[in-house]
């Protein structure tokens, strides 16, 4: 019955926002059948109903928090500017900003990617997923190095997608550890990189 599906579909949705609040306030070993149960109001019983094991419900967790994490929304504010540099630029800020405001969900979330290691039903369903965000940024990057070569010479689109990337779970992990950042001076700091003249853009070699 519809109705049905409905309020199985709301269950399971408070279930997983149990699972969440306990996962980000206690951490991940924190999550039990019984805990989550009893912070969403419902018997052990039912939400092994809808989550046959807490195996199953962290995996769900993961898909839940990842569709909230690495889904990148480029919207028509960005979109219009004219600049592919300054469209990067904005990109960061944007993203800098949405996963920095959220430090319990970043702690989570790099707590799943650490699990991943050793749990391979968690890596299966992150790795896919972090490299769809990054891959994301992949159009951007390539009308930058078209926009102005000179500017990154022997830089690839994938290249500088990683490190647009990097920017923006570099400066998660630091409004983690410090939750007084500020996040315009770190933003002023990777547009200062991306934009120092041409002049200065020889690669370094890493030996």
């Amino acid at each position: 019955m519809p109705g049905t599906k409905i309020a199985e579909s709301i269950r399971r949705e408070h279930v997983i926002a149990a699972a969440y609040e306990i996962a980000a306030t206690e951490g991940l070993r924190a999550v039990t059948i019984r805990d989550v149960a009893a912070r969403a109001g419902m018997s052990t019983g039912l939400v092994l109903f809808h989550f046959k094991s807490k195996d199953q419900l962290v995996l769900e967790l993961v898909d839940w928090v990842l569709a909230t994490t690495t889904a990148l929304q480029v919207g028509r504010d960005i979109l219009a500017i004219a600049s592919p540099l300054e469209r990067l630029v904005a990109l960061l800020a944007q993203e800098m900003a949405r996963l920095s405001s959220e430090p319990a969900r970043m702690r989570l979330f790099f707590e799943f990617w650490a699990a991943g290691l050793s749990d391979a039903g968690i890596r299966r369903r992150m790795q896919p997923e972090l490299d769809r965000y990054r891959e994301a940024f992949r159009p951007i990057a390539e009308a930058v190095l078209a926009a102005e070569p000179d500017r990154f010479p022997h830089t690839t689109p994938d290249g500088l997608a990683a490190v647009a990337v990097s920017f923006i779970k570099g400066c998660a992990v630091q409004s983690m550890i410090d939750p007084d950042l500020d996040i315009n001076q770190f933003l002023a700091a990777a547009e200062g990189l991306l934009r120092r003249p041409p002049s200065m853009s020889a690669p370094v070699s890493i030996t």
